[in-house]
């Protein structure tokens, strides 16, 4: 059964989501290990940055794969 656009927007959101989530905490953790020490907030944008172009690749990929299908 192929997937809906739609289903692969909902699948591509939540994917993105919890990377978003990972990507922050693993931000926080690690920068200041090489001594990077930024705001929480400048975290968030940065993650934000991310997010923006995972989100587009990953339903791109979707919509790839779906029509290979």
């Amino acid at each position: 059964m192929a997937q809906s656009r739609r289903m692969s927007l909902t699948e591509a959101i939540a994917n993105v989501v919890i990377g978003y989530i990972l990507a922050v905490a693993t931000q926080v953790a690690v920068f200041p290990l090489f001594g990077i020490h930024i705001a929480l907030a400048d975290d968030l944008m940065i993650g934000l940055a991310f997010l923006v172009v995972s989100l587009s690749r990953s339903y791109m990929l979707r919509r790839m794969f779906e029509r290979i299908r």
